[in-house]
């Protein structure tokens, strides 16, 4: 009789202590692993993951955390790869980056592209690339992007970049969990500034015009002098930087070292004049504000009675029998109950 084919084996569950030595050692195996487990919405890994952050907090809080954002097509991928290579090879450092794909209203789904959009930087032994999807997660980001973040802190990560989906109205929330933001934009800077929010341009610590080689090196110069402009009609930041606007182009990297230096000049003048600490407990008190909401929807998605009522309530609102409005308010009145 022939022998059965042999069947994969589950790879073994992991204790708390096993994840966060794995991820102190600069396992990148281990810390794909925790990632994940921080992501997963399974009741059964919320106590574990909650256990692996809060062994790993101790070790965070030094690198270096950038937000990248940009419009479509600007070359954000082609940007990190370009900047994170010139800095592990050139000044060997080690770089994370948190890379945000939008998932598909329809089925849930993303492409989760950007390791094949940054071929080279993937490859490189300091660096660590995890996509993530957004999975309807407003602000740009994944829904457990800050612990994600710490997790590569914990794992001696110097610098931590967070790719956003791009610009939106909902954009903002990257700022909130990261030290220097980014806007990386295009040439042709008239019909981008009406596009723009204001609120983008606003909380910006940096500009940076990507593409500025061969022709286009022209328009990239009328582009910076563009925003320069627009930004001096804004109120200096509390913190006293003034965002500058600087050309680049992740194609021949002309400019990637300037932009890193504005990077560390941020950073010296914050941790200088006290902002950087004031930052990071804001970040805190957003992440405990953020982690709330989130525990309360997943109750409310594990609450029997709720859901239960939901099913009535959506087939009402669907019908016009019931307001949005007053659905919510029944399923708060029912949570408060309990």
């Amino acid at each position: 009789m022939a022998p059965s084919p042999a069947t994969p084996r589950r790879r073994q569950r992991l204790t708390a202590d096993e994840y966060v030595s794995g991820i102190r050692a600069g396992d990148r195996s281990t810390l794909g692993r925790a990632i994940t487990l921080v992501e997963s919405e399974l009741p059964s890994d919320a106590d574990l993951a909650a256990g692996v952050i809060e062994a790993c907090l101790p070790f965070t809080g030094r690198a270096r955390r950038v937000g990248i954002t940009g419009v479509p097509g600007v070359g954000k991928s082609s940007f990190i790869e370009a900047l994170g290579t010139w800095l592990t090879r050139e000044r060997g450092e080690t770089v994370a980056v948190l890379s945000v794909d939008p998932s598909s209203p329809r089925s849930g789904g993303s492409i989760l592209g950007d390791k094949t959009r940054m071929e080279r930087l993937s490859t490189d032994d300091r660096a660590f690339i995890r996509p993530s999807a957004s999975r309807g997660h407003l602000g740009g980001v994944a829904r457990r992007t800050r612990e994600a973040m710490l997790l590569c802190e914990a794992a001696g990560y110097g610098n931590v970049f967070v790719e956003t989906v791009g610009v939106g109205q909902s954009e903002t929330t990257v700022r909130s969990m990261t030290d220097c933001f980014l806007l990386l934009m295009l040439a042709g800077a008239g019909d981008e500034l009406q596009g723009m929010k204001r609120g983008i341009l606003e909380m910006t610590d940096l500009i940076a015009i990507n593409k500025a080689d061969g022709d286009n090196r022209a328009r990239a110069e009328r582009a910076r002098h563009d925003y320069e402009s627009a930004l001096h009609l804004f109120p200096a930041a509390a913190d006293g930087w003034r965002p500058p606007v600087l050309t680049c182009s992740a194609l021949t990297r002309d400019g990637i070292p300037g932009i890193w230096q504005a990077v560390l000049d941020h950073r010296a003048l914050l941790e200088a004049n006290g902002w950087l600490a004031r930052r990071r407990e804001e970040q805190a008190l957003e992440w405990m504000r953020e982690a709330i909401v989130l525990g309360l929807e997943d109750e409310l998605r594990r609450d029997g009675a709720i859901e239960a009522r939901l099913a009535a309530m959506r087939a009402d609102v669907r019908r016009g029998r019931l307001s949005p409005f007053r659905a919510a308010r029944e399923v708060l009145a029912i949570f408060r109950r309990r």
